[in-house]
């Protein structure tokens, strides 16, 4: 198992990217979190297997979702810490 935490920076507030992160999360099985962050950027914390993580990483770029512009998306990869069971939105 692995962990990646990403910040995703762009058009990624107040338009409904934390519930499409969410949703693609829940898809894979993954576990962990996303949340708005106060300099308008969006921080995602997610566990899985690494196949899983990949084909998620791909996908939260939100290409073609409407609203959502990605221009940016920072990501560390490190060992699975099993803290959280299943995954949702932080308010």
């Amino acid at each position: 198992m692995m962990r990646v935490t990403a910040v995703a920076t762009g058009k990624v507030q107040g338009v409904g990217y934390r519930h499409f992160v969410e949703v693609c999360a829940r898809r894979f099985g993954l576990h962990g979190s996303v949340q708005n962050m106060p300099d308008g950027s969006v921080r995602i914390i997610a566990e899985g297997s690494p196949a899983s993580l990949e084909e998620f990483a791909l996908l939260v770029w939100a290409h073609g979702e409407p609203g959502i512009r990605v221009d940016g998306l920072q990501a560390l990869q490190g060992e699975a810490t099993g803290e959280f069971k299943g995954f949702w939105v932080k308010w």
